[in-house]
């Protein structure tokens, strides 16, 4: 499989009206139209939306959409799938219609986090205009990445590597007690690539019922992130973590509740990676400076 990069997001809500304001006032996205009356669809560059909130009975992120670069890749997915043993749906007429993309299959992981695999996403040819002038990290690094709450971290790293074909970039220990497990172990919290991109995808083994850690939006600008966290004392959301610079990745950021439960990393600065040269490693701590998960309390 090629996965090239995180294409999307959809996520259910009970709230629209939060997510209104969270994604437009506090995150700075810009909402446009799109097929379905009822969802909430926005821009962060030409593709035509990268997050879509969905009314729902519950507040969770429903699946992540993984681009590939045509119908040969993705028949390459399906027949990677089958062989792997992985069970696929084909997308319907009218998903493929509302998420404006050619072709799409949809399979769970281990864990029942949905990923869709798509080619051929629509692109707008007038350009996205922000709110706030924020300029976002796309291009050949997608939108951004996920972080995806998991039971097993070695069944995880398996699956996500070996069958999907992500990247090991970086690893992280913590004490197994964190999460439950017996007095002296160690889980782990890992980190992997499609592109040049630091990491599209982590996993991290804690159960969370939004059904997701956090996702993560990035900007050209320093300033966009401060702007942004003023917005955040503003609009009074929750800070889950104030700034400061990730020792991994090297990204500037902080951390803000969303109104599904999971959080929304903020940054500007992260690491691009050469597959060529990269050698993964452990890092020893969060962050060199910052990121105070304790939202500073």
């Amino acid at each position: 499989m090629d996965l090239k990069s995180m294409g999307y997001v959809r996520v259910s809500s009970t709230d629209l009206d939060q997510w209104r304001t969270f994604a437009g006032k506090v995150l700075g996205l810009a909402e446009t139209r799109g097929p379905t009356e009822g969802n909430l669809y926005y821009r962060i560059d030409q593709v035509s939306a990268r997050l879509v909130v969905v009314p729902g009975e519950v507040d969770q992120l429903t699946c992540v959409g993984w681009e590939v670069a045509d119908h040969k890749a993705l028949q390459e997915v399906r027949e990677h799938l089958q062989k792997a043993g992985v069970d696929f749906e084909e997308g319907t007429r009218d998903e493929i219609d509302e998420r404006r993309v050619q072709e799409l299959v949809r399979f769970s992981d281990p864990f029942d986090n949905v990923f869709e695999v798509f080619h051929g996403i629509s692109y707008e040819s007038r350009p996205v205009v922000p709110p706030y002038g924020a300029q976002f990290v796309t291009g050949d690094q997608g939108m951004g990445h996920v972080v995806l709450p998991v039971s097993d971290d070695v069944e995880a790293l398996r699956f996500y590597a070996d069958v999907l074909g992500f990247r090991l970039r970086d690893s992280m220990s913590m004490p197994g007690e964190f999460v439950g497990k017996e007095p002296g172990s160690k889980i782990w919290l890992r980190f992997l690539g499609v592109n040049p991109r630091h990491h599209s995808l982590a996993f991290l083994p804690m159960p969370n019922p939004s059904k997701c850690v956090h996702i993560m939006l990035e900007v050209t600008d320093l300033d966009d992130v401060g702007r942004a966290l003023e917005r955040v004392r503003k609009h009074g959301a929750k800070l889950s973590a104030t700034l400061g610079r990730h020792m991994n990745d090297e990204m500037v950021s902080f951390y803000v509740r969303s109104p599904a439960g999971f959080d929304v990393e903020f940054g500007t600065d992260g690491l691009r990676v050469d597959d060529g040269s990269w050698v993964a490693r452990e890092s020893t701590a969060v962050s060199y400076w910052g990121h105070d998960f304790s939202g500073g309390s």
